[in-house]
């Protein structure tokens, strides 16, 4: 194929994961600083991916569209297109997993990246091995999204979920929902009348590696809500036990 006037030959590996023989997990690593792109890419090839890389945002989004990998390690402060923007671009043609590098401490970025439809964020400098650990969290989780095959609809006041066809509406309306907001929703929905703790939660929807970080937590739950509940004239359908939990109302007859 030809892609930016550069004749590429794109080669298919594949490897073995639970003796099952797949293709490779591909990443695509974006970042300006190219002593740290290198390491990237260093580190993640050891580790048995398939690493693509680039140094700006709308090379990113080129090479998301084009080469459509598996997730996306994507830093937040680069020059002309930061990581927010090419997120938000991003996400209007991909709902790829996206892992945010921010500076320390940038609180306020990591927020927004998260409400643009980031997976995760780690903070700059990281641990490679925890970053290795992240990647493998969110495609373990992945791989468990295609067992859920439940054909049960629940129903809670004006909103229903069809969590067989993966499709929420509310008031009669279709809610589109991303990924970890339907795994959280089909998670609480199927627990529907009993708390879940900060810690099941954490760590079924994304893994034991995130069983303190409820910040992350708290971010997606009020993302959910605010797509489920903004156009219900019913009471709350996911309740908050403080410092506990969340529970999601007993569905009505």
């Amino acid at each position: 194929m030809t892609f930016n006037g550069i004749e590429t030959i794109i080669i298919l590996k594949t490897y073995t994961f639970g003796g099952i023989l797949a293709k490779t997990f591909r990443i695509l690593a974006v970042d300006d600083e190219k002593r740290i792109l290198t390491f990237l890419k260093s580190k993640l090839k050891a580790s048995g991916y398939d690493v693509i890389t680039a140094s700006n945002g709308k090379e990113a989004l080129e090479l998301a569209e084009a080469q459509q990998p598996d997730l996306i390690v994507l830093d937040i402060v680069m020059p002309k297109m930061d990581g927010i923007e090419t997120l938000r671009e991003l996400r209007g043609f991909s709902s790829v997993p996206v892992i945010m590098l921010s500076a320390k401490g940038s609180d306020t970025d990591k927020i927004k990246g998260l409400s643009l439809g980031a997976d995760d964020y780690l903070s700059k400098p990281f641990n490679p091995d925890e970053l290795v650990a992240r990647i493998e969290a969110i495609r373990r989780r992945l791989t468990g999204e295609s067992k859920i095959t439940t054909t049960e609809q629940i129903t809670i006041g004006s909103v229903i979920i069809e969590l067989d066809k993966c499709r929420v509406s509310v008031d009669g309306k279709e809610t589109s929902l991303t990924r970890i907001e339907w795994l959280l929703l089909n998670k609480l929905a199927q627990n529907a009348g009993r708390l879940m703790t900060y810690e099941e939660l954490l760590t079924s929807i994304w893994g034991p590696e995130y069983l303190n970080d409820v910040q992350i937590l708290r971010t997606w739950i009020s993302r959910l809500r605010g797509k489920i509940e903004k156009a219900s004239d019913t009471t709350k359908i996911i309740s908050t036990i403080p410092k506990v939990g969340y529970m999601m109302d007993v569905p009505h007859d």
